[in-house]
Formats: C-alpha cells, structure tokens, sequence
C-alpha cells in the first residue's frame, strides 16, 4: 500500500517522467526531431507513386547504423556504410509494399482493438514495461490519467498509432504465413539428414580416360541430340537493341557547388558547441563518431588535409576523397600506436644487383632534384610499379606495411625528402617522402556525396530525350546519336531477362521489350547509374534455337554422352562376372575408400562433385553393394561398409526442429512475399536527387 500511495501522491511527477520515457521511445522509433531540423520534406523513392519522405529513410538509417555498430563493435568502413544504405532503403521500400497491400487486403485494425492492447487482460508488452508499478501490477489509474490528460495527449495519440501499427503488421503476418505448415515426416527427414552417416569403398571409370579417337560423333547423332533435347535450346522472345546512355555522375559545376555549400558552413561548424548535432542538421553523409582515427584509415587527400596542422579546433576543407566533398573539424588529437608515412616511389625490377637500373634511378633523381620533371611524372614515365599511374603515390600507410629496406629508408627521412636509390627484394626504388605522423586525431567529419544536382539530372535526361525524338522524327538513332556526341553500344537480349547487359536491371526497360517490334525507340529510361535511351533494330520469335546456332554447343555434350556409355558399358560388364572385390583389378583401378559420408559431403576422391554418391551410398543396407551409377564425371559401384543411424528423436529435440524448420520456412515466404511485391510495383529510386 505504501508503494500505491507514493505513486497516487506523485502521479503528476510520474506522468511527465513516462511522458518523456515514451518521448525517447517514439525519438527511436518513429521520429528523428534533430534530422527533421531545417530539412524541407524531399522524397528518397516512390513506390507505385507513393512517396517515402527523406526524414523516414535517415530514421531507418540511423537505427541500422545502430544494430551494425553494436554488433561490430566498431566504426564501419565505407564499404560497411554502403551495406548499410542498401539495407535501410530496402527496409522503408518493404516497409511501404507492406502498408500498400495491407490496405488493398482490407486489413485494419479497431478502436477497441487497440483499447483491448492498453487496457484488456494482456496488454501489449510496451504497456507492461511503461505502467508496471514496483509489484509488477499495471497500474491502471496512472494509465488512465496519461490516457484523460490533455498535455499528454500528444504522446497519447503517438502511442495508440504505435500499437495499431503493430497490430495490423501482426495480421498481415499471420496472414501470410497461415498456410506454413511442419509435418512429422519433414521432422523426421530432416534429423535424418542432419545426423545419418556412413562409410563406402567403391569402385569408378571416370569418362575423361576414354580418348577421343576410340569414339565417333557424326551429323546424325547431333541431330539426334538436338531433336531429343530441344527444349534445352528454347529461346525466348529476343531482341537487338542499339543505346545511348548519359551517366549520372556529378559534374565539376556539381563538385564546385558542394564546396561552395561546405565553405558556407565552415565558420557555424568552427564555433558550434555541438558537432553532433551540427552534422544531423545539415544533413552530413557521414555520421559522427568520437573514434580516434589515423591516416590510414582515411582518404589520402583527407589525410593529407588533416594532418598538414593537426591541431584541436582547426576546421579543413573543403576536400575531396573517397567519393564525398569534406569539411573536418579537428576535435582532439593523441599519440598513436605507431608511425605513419604518406610517400611516392619509382621502382625498377630486377632480383638482383644491377648497375645499368641504378644508374638509370640516379638519373631521374638528378631530373627532379633540377626542377626539369616533377616525380608525380617521373613515376608515370618510368615506374614498374602499380601505383605508377597516380603518380607513384601510395597513399598513408604504418611502419611495418613495407619491406624492411623500404620502411627503413623512408621513416629516417624527413617529409619533402628524396630517398634512393634504395635495392629492396622488388628492385631499386626512389622515394619522395610526402608527409608522416605520430598522431591519432577525432574529427567531426561533415561530408557530403559527390552527386549530381537536380540541374544536371535535367540536362542529362533532356538530352538523351532530344535522341528520342530526333530518332522517331527521322528514323536514324545512331546518325542523331552521333550528331549528339553520344556512343552507341549493341546488346542482344531474351525479354525474359532480369538486366540487361551494359545497361542493368529496369522493370520499365522490361515492359518495352516485351511489346516493342522493330524500329521502335523508347522513352528515356532512369536506372541505378546513368539514363538510357534504346531502339530496337531486329526482333526474333519465341522458339527453339536452330541446329546450325547450337551446333558446336551439341558437340562437347553428345561426345560426354558416348564415353559415358563406354565406360559404364565396361562396369555393367565387370559386375555382371565378377564380385565387387574384383572389380579394380578387372578394370585396372583401384578401390577407393571414404569415411563420414553425409548429406552435406559435397565432393568425392577421384569423383569430384557428385551428388548420386552420396545419394546412394546413405540408401544403401550396410553391406549392400549397389549397380552401376551413372555419375557427372565418371561411372561408379559403391558398397556401403558401415551406417550410423542417429538415436531416436526425444520430444525436445522434435519441438526444436519443428520451430527451427518453421522459422526458416516463414523467413523464405516473407522473403518470398515482398520479393513477389517488388518484382509487380513500380519503384523510383530518387536517392542521387538528394544530398
């Protein structure tokens, strides 16, 4: 009782302490107030024209970045974030198939539904957590009050719209996943697979010792094979496309407009308190960490930037690398864990001494140290290396990165020094130490994607829309393509195929092509990179490739198919007169042996991948010796030496099964499901519109 009074005397206080508690929740979930800050609403896709807002796409974003960092332990790498970006625009791309078909299924959820998940006999699981009082008990009164309370309402509404949503996800899923079924034979077989094992020795010709000159393969058998395996070459409706494409990388005015809008930027970023939020409110690309980072963990430009004055508050940039336009305030620096060197080479190789290569790298010292040639060209002209095409550079790398008489050579040196020649195990190298450090350094990184404006978007697309017309106008693509300073490539594609090659993957490319004829000109059509504009020059029927075409296809497989008589011709033969135990000696192999056969052994000694193997070796009686198997490489008789049968199912394990197979099955027809719903809806991807 005293617990009950305490919470009636300060229900007030109680009240605004759940109020912000749920304030959190719902910051998490479903809002990201400091991402809203100072954004117009812009749409990151439409589905089938419904837009998905930016704002909800970075609150997917953020909460992936989340679950990422905490499994990983650690700052995601570039490659990481890419991941991560995917993930999230496909998790508000199924969010909103989800909402759609929901809603075209007539699935809602009502008022007293709702009430039913506050106030009914089991509550929703937010409820019990929120409400509970120190006994465990919801207390109903402090709900109620939450519930009447107008300065709460705003909460109010926020949590009935969560559960509702909850509920009516919890319909459809149960809809979907209604007809999954998990039998007591699926639990069955599927232990069996699991556990059964077995040893076999066997006995096997492989078709590849029967040469080619003991077999012959004349016109007629091609023709048989083909007449008997036509369905091998059906061919769908194909077409030969000729297209243009204008590519949707961001031009120079783009990155200069980038800059400008960093270098805007840079005297709020220098003095604000707060660089986190800073980051969220103009929208950076890149999230803010407190992680230490050295050179080599960064883009060498980048680096280059940074540690130039590695100092506490200097802002840097604006900069290019790895892709994005960067404004970098140095927040903190401390000693590293190791030494850091950025440096260029010119290497010649050779594996031993050679004095006309040394001579050779003396010179072209004296012609930098002259001023005649700089070494960035020098290593372009010269160099054996990779990196000879960026210069020599490269880039930042730790001490104990390099060989030994490298490394030494360079870390003795001071930055803006030439070193060499130096003989390392490559060859002889000349090194320009460009820079070093001993720091490790945290930034507030405010970077931005290097993506074409909207501006550009527009003159790419009208152009290739001027191709369109011109071409429909006076029936020649590739002379308008031409006149417009556009290359033209050739593609021939089945209308059945997923992406087309060159171009990608575009359900509007494939509604053209399943109803264009010859001479028809699309419109200009948006994929994942660049715009395209095709024109159809032939069109071939659905059917069967014709014998000529597939001819030399025939060839390799009706020879495979002769020696494959041959040799199991030879093992039925063999069987058939003598005991397995004299098989080898009759065939002039040998008995092989395996252990731990099981239904995952996925390649055999002397068979290679062979599938029926293992098939028939776990089929077979301990002891029973089967007939002659045709193989993918080679003819085989295997006798099954000793079985391990897995012990009786208990009921625990049974269950366990069951909900191990019913996972993986409601997994793969959700997967399935929304797989279905993406492959009929019309989806814009409006991301390299947005910064």
């Amino acid at each position: 009782m005293g617990a009950m009074n305490t919470l009636r005397q300060n229900t007030g206080v109680i009240l605004w302490i759940l109020v912000i508690s749920f304030g959190v929740i719902w910051t998490l979930q479903d809002s990201d107030v400091f991402s809203a800050m100072n954004q117009t609403n812009r749409n990151v896709a439409t589905v089938n024209g419904s837009p998905i807002q930016q704002e909800e796409y970075q609150r997917m974003l953020k909460r992936q970045r989340q679950r990422f960092q905490e499994q990983l332990g650690s700052d995601m790498n570039p490659q990481m974030e890419r991941r991560v970006r995917e993930q999230a625009y496909d998790q508000v791309i199924n969010q909103e198939l989800l909402q759609q078909e929901m809603g075209r299924l007539g699935i809602s959820v009502t008022d007293s539904e709702v009430e039913d998940m506050v106030f009914g006999e089991t509550p929703h699981p937010i409820i019990r957590q929120q409400f509970a009082d120190s006994t465990g008990q919801i207390n109903y009164n402090l709900l109620q009050n939450m519930a009447s309370n107008s300065e709460a309402r705003a909460q109010w509404i926020k949590l009935e719209e969560f559960l509702r949503r909850q509920r009516r996800q919890q319909k459809m899923n149960s809809l979907v996943q209604s007809t999954i079924q998990v039998s007591e034979s699926d639990v069955e077989n599927y232990y069996h697979r699991q556990n059964a094992s077995a040893s076999a020795q066997y006995v096997a010709l492989r078709y590849a010792r029967v040469s080619d000159d003991s077999i012959t393969v004349g016109e007629s058998d091609l023709r048989d094979y083909y007449d008997n395996n036509r369905e091998d070459f059906k061919r769908e409706k194909t077409v030969t496309l000729q297209y243009a494409t204008t590519s949707k990388e961001a031009t120079a005015e783009d990155s200069s407009a980038i800059s400008d809008d960093l270098s805007t930027l840079r005297g709020n970023f220098a003095t604000t308190q707060n660089d986190s939020l800073f980051l969220v409110n103009n929208a950076s690309d890149q999230d803010f960490s407190s992680a230490y980072r050295t050179p080599d963990q960064m883009s060498a430009r980048v680096a280059d930037s940074v540690y130039a004055t590695p100092e506490p508050g200097r802002v840097v940039g604006p900069v290019f690398g790895g892709g994005q336009a960067h404004l970098l305030k140095i927040r903190d620096t401390r000693p590293a864990e190791n030494d850091f060197l950025h440096a260029r080479h010119i290497l010649l190789k050779t594996d031993q001494a050679d004095s006309e290569l040394l001579g050779r790298l003396q010179a072209l010292r004296d012609t930098v140290e002259s001023g005649a040639a700089s070494f960035a060209e020098m290593a372009r002209r010269y160099s054996d290396d990779g990196s000879a095409s960026n210069g020599g550079d490269l880039g930042w790398f730790a001490r104990g990165s390099m060989v030994d008489a490298f490394e030494d050579a360079a870390f003795e040196a001071d930055p803006g020094s030439l070193v060499g020649p130096v003989r390392s195990e490559f060859g002889y190298h000349l090194i320009h130490v460009e820079a070093r450090a001993s720091q490790a350094v945290q930034v507030a990184d405010l970077a931005y994607n290097l993506s074409p404006s909207q501006a550009t978007l527009s003159d790419k697309e009208s152009l290739l829309g001027d191709l369109a017309y011109f071409a429909e106008e006076e029936g020649a693509f590739l002379e308008e393509a031409q006149r417009l300073e556009l290359s033209v490539e050739e593609v021939q594609v089945e209308t059945d195929q997923s992406s087309v090659p060159g171009i990608g993957q575009s359900p509007a490319l494939s509604r053209f092509l399943e109803s264009a004829s010859e001479g028809a000109i699309s419109d200009v059509i948006e994929v994942a990179d660049k715009f395209v504009v095709a024109e159809v020059t032939s069109v071939t029927p659905e059917g069967y490739r014709p014998f000529s075409e597939v001819k030399s296809q025939i060839r390799p497989r009706v020879e495979l198919q002769k020696k494959r008589a041959v040799q199991t011709r030879r093992m039925e033969q063999a069987l058939t007169q003598n005991p397995f135990d004299a098989l080898p000696d009759v065939l002039g192999t040998e008995l092989r042996t395996q252990s731990d056969i099981t239904y995952s052994t996925t390649t055999v000694p002397g068979l290679g991948q062979e599938p029926k193997f293992v098939g028939t070796v776990l089929g077979l009686d301990e002891g029973e010796t089967s007939s002659v198997v045709e193989g993918n490489n080679a003819a085989f008789v295997v006798q099954t030496t000793q079985k391990t049968t897995p012990p009786p199912l208990t009921d625990q394990k049974r269950q366990q099964i069951r909900q191990e197979l019913l996972k993986q099955r409601r997994q793969q027809v959700s997967a399935d499901w929304i797989a279905a719903l993406k492959e009929n809806a019309t989806i814009k991807d409006n991301r390299t519109q947005l910064r």
